[in-house]
């Protein structure tokens, strides 16, 4: 990959870890950089892709317990089976509407100027659900009835706009449809396993003839940087979520996206 360095890779790897879990949109994020950075050439949205295998790994390493606990279980516990039929329900909406739509968005949407918009907006929805007074009345995931999933997979459905964050629409859609904060985070996290897996895996299948064993290295960089940092993030916000609201997560999105305006336009 001529157009991407190591040092680059490296520092788009953290950028992947630091965004993906967070509501403030890693594709947006990465769109940006690569604009910025001069590397968005096929290979570098190749590499985007590539890098979320990375995250996807580390939020497997943090609930190993509990996907071992599910795995083993489905046979002889009911609750096992009923989280992975709410986690396959929640899946469901997105993987239908991105595949057939994922021509026309990354076709059309792929682009800074849609990302900022969809970051102001994103913004002043968190903010939004953060003023309104709420009484979760689900607080522990394993309590998640299969409407629930179902409401909270198609809140997923907004994130295939770029800008729009698979974390924060499953998190605030989380919340809106009665899940407590921390309990429409851990939710986030597990259906990100199946979503994320399904579009790095068909999005590599498309751009395979693209691909070389010269990228390897580069790949491999952006892969490791970007697990080490999703594993101290998906951490990180389980601890601030206990105690604080989305709201600077909100302002954050705005300004930034107020930011990429004023820088592209």
């Amino acid at each position: 990959m001529e157009s991407l360095g190591l040092w680059h890779a490296v520092m788009l790897g953290v950028l992947e870890g630091l965004t993906e879990f967070l509501p403030v949109s890693s594709t947006g994020h990465l769109i940006i950089a690569e604009d910025m950075l001069g590397v968005n050439d096929a290979r570098g949205k190749a590499f985007a892709i590539f890098i979320q295998m990375g995250a996807i790994l580390a939020v497997c390493v943090a609930y190993r317990a509990k996907l071992f606990e599910v795995i083993f279980g489905l046979r002889r516990d009911p609750s096992a089976r009923r989280f992975v039929v709410n986690v396959l329900i929640a899946f469901i909406p997105a993987m239908i509407l991105g595949a057939a739509l994922h021509g026309v968005i990354k076709t059309h949407l792929f682009s800074p100027v849609t990302v900022a918009v969809a970051l102001i907006v994103g913004g002043v929805v968190i903010l939004w659900v953060e003023s309104r007074p709420r009484r979760p009345r689900v607080r522990d995931i394993d309590a998640l009835t299969w409407l629930d999933a179902l409401k909270v997979g198609l809140c997923q459905c907004m994130a295939l706009f770029p800008g729009v964050s698979r974390a924060g629409s499953t998190i605030i859609g989380g919340m809106l449809v009665g899940l407590s904060r921390e309990t429409a985070t851990r939710f986030s996290f597990f259906l990100a396993m199946p979503t994320m897996a399904a579009a790095v895996t068909y999005d590599l299948y498309k751009n395979a003839a693209i691909l070389s064993w010269d990228d390897a290295g580069v790949f491999a960089a952006g892969f490791v940087a970007a697990f080490v940092t999703a594993l101290v993030t998906v951490q990180a916000l389980l601890a601030y979520v206990s105690r604080h609201s989305f709201a600077p997560f909100g302002w954050y999105r705005i300004v930034l996206g107020l930011a990429v305006l004023w820088y592209f336009l």
